[in-house]
């Protein structure tokens, strides 16, 4: 059946050498399916990818197809499980006499199977083991892109951020920062930053308000100890398959700025932790980064500089990141040209802008042998897509109108019970399930260094009045032994005459001067 022009041109260029990921069928048009696999290279999969389409298109099935023969293969995949629907990759999927016609029509042998899944949650939010880190550790950038703070808040966080590293004041929970914020507005903590430039108390108003409507929303469960180690999706199982880590969100899907931040938190710490591997014949992870456009809108240029640089270093760490959204005009540019693998399912063009996102879709794309690429990027129907790989010489495949596999896990989610009580036998459960509140944060820091100050004032206040009272009393007991002194003295004869002589003395020269006066004015008044 390759005789067909399309098929001719495609078929050459997905045949590899390596180990490949099935991904269906070639069409030639709406209605013919021809016998050309389309693969992607495992090698080449840290090249990064896309997974773009218009809600209902089958973008989570074809994630929940890719990861089941990612883990089949060895690799270990992370992905965000939005509406729980990728919990199903756990429990053997339900054959149907249309999910035996699909899987014939593309040469599948179908057969139920389930996979190697551990389930994790942000802190206590869903059901999972909980993903904890510090505040110290997630950082000023990504934190200030979660409370959406200005460029000038975002410094002044910033700031905070590196006086307490210099004052050894350890931010593990969001209540460590409050307390930070707040110090350095006192007298004491605006000496302190003196000579770094000081905050605005408004700033700092704006940036408190903020921490707590973010904790409002339950965050204060994702900041603590003990802090996740990233290290922890990247285990093969001992069967030799790769375990498929999902992240359980369906409690913070309404706050889409949060889980997205910490999913960039998730992406970026892999990058920091782990060695140089260079090019391997397959990755060390594979990273699903769903609803990625919530990651982009309104995002500063440092974030947007910080999401490009990781996404660039990690392919060296033989990290693969696949990035799930509607349009791929979704994604940042300097993001979307790293981007090797493209798997676009239906996009719609109801509206100007979606025209024009379509229009630019497609530009994207290498020379197609469809006369009207836009044309069938409308008109695919669910579970198709038109696909485009990096091959394994790192050039772009032809572009390929693909009927996709079907997932061999079930198409839904797993029973919750089931969740529940996988999560409680597991390991990590012990290590992480429970949170830790250290001794040495900078809230016990400073409120130790608060009660110290209070402390040494009250005494030195104590001192002092005791200091005052004392010499008080001094001067009282002097003035009565004075007192008592004189009264005990002895007094001769001779004495109390001399006195009473004295006085009498006094007595007769005031009565002379007052008869002086008196006639020197009777002389003025008769002159």
């Amino acid at each position: 059946m390759t005789e067909n022009p399309i098929a001719t041109a495609v078929a050459p260029g997905y045949v590899f050498d390596g180990p490949a990921l099935e991904l269906g069928g070639l069409m030639t048009d709406a209605e013919t399916l021809t016998d050309v696999r389309i693969k992607i290279p495992i090698g080449m999969l840290n090249r990064h990818g896309l997974v773009a389409g218009a809600t209902g298109t089958g973008k989570t099935k074809t994630l929940q197809l890719i990861a089941e023969q990612l883990s089949a293969n060895g690799v270990p995949v992370f992905a965000a499980d939005m509406k729980g629907d990728l919990s199903g990759l756990a429990t053997p999927g339900t054959p149907s006499e249309k999910l035996s016609a699909r899987t014939a029509s593309v040469g599948q042998q179908w057969t139920p199977a389930s996979f190697p899944v551990q389930y994790f949650a942000l802190g206590a939010n869903g059901s999972g083991v909980p993903v904890r880190v510090s505040v110290e550790t997630f950082g000023a950038t990504l934190l200030a892109r979660v409370l959406e703070l200005n460029d000038t808040q975002e410094s002044s966080l910033g700031l905070v951020f590196h006086y307490a590293k210099s004052a050894g004041l350890r931010l593990v929970d969001l209540g460590d920062l409050r307390a930070v914020l707040t110090y350095l507005t006192s007298a004491e903590g605006k000496a302190d930053l003196a000579g770094l430039g000081g905050l605005s108390s408004a700033t700092v108003g704006v940036i408190l308000r903020e921490l707590i409507a973010f904790a409002d929303q339950g965050a204060d469960a994702f900041f603590g100890q003990p802090e996740f180690d990233a290290a922890e999706f990247l285990v093969v199982e001992p069967d030799g398959r790769g375990r498929i880590s999902l992240l359980e969100l369906p409690n913070v899907a309404d706050k889409p700025v949060v889980f997205s931040t910490f999913l960039m938190w998730l992406l970026a710490d892999l990058q920091r932790t782990l060695p140089e591997v260079g090019d391997l014949d397959k990755p060390k992870l594979v990273f699903f980064f769903d609803e990625a456009h919530l990651l982009f809108d309104g995002a500063t240029k440092d974030f947007l500089d910080t999401i490009a640089q990781t996404v660039r270093l990690i392919r060296s760490k033989g990290v693969g990141v696949f990035f799930i959204s509607q349009s791929p005009t979704d994604i940042h540019e300097d993001v979307l040209a790293q981007l090797g693998s493209r798997i676009q399912h239906q996009l719609r063009a109801n509206t100007p802008n979606d025209a024009k996102a379509l229009k630019q879709t497609v530009n994207t794309y290498p020379t197609s042998s469809y006369a009207d690429l836009g044309q069938v990027i409308q008109t695919l129907g669910i579970g198709e897509a038109i696909v485009t790989v990096m091959n394994e010489r790192g050039a772009p495949t032809p572009v390929a109108w693909t009927r996709l596999r079907a997932p061999e896990s079930l198409m839904g989610a797993t029973d919750p019970a089931t969740i529940a009580a996988a999560v409680k036998g597991s390991p990590l459960f012990a290590t992480y399930g429970v949170a830790v509140d250290p001794a040495d944060s900078a809230a016990d820091t400073l409120g130790a260094r608060t009660a110290a100050t209070r402390a040494a004032a009250q005494e030195a206040a104590e001192a002092e009045a005791e200091a005052k009272a004392a010499a008080k009393q001094a001067k009282a007991d002097q003035a009565a032994s004075k007192k008592a002194h004189h009264a005990e003295e002895p007094h001769s004869p001779a004495d109390s005459a001399m006195d009473i002589a004295t006085k009498l003395a006094k007595n007769k020269q005031v009565q002379r001067e007052a008869i002086k006066a008196g006639r020197s004015l009777l002389k003025k008044l008769f002159k």
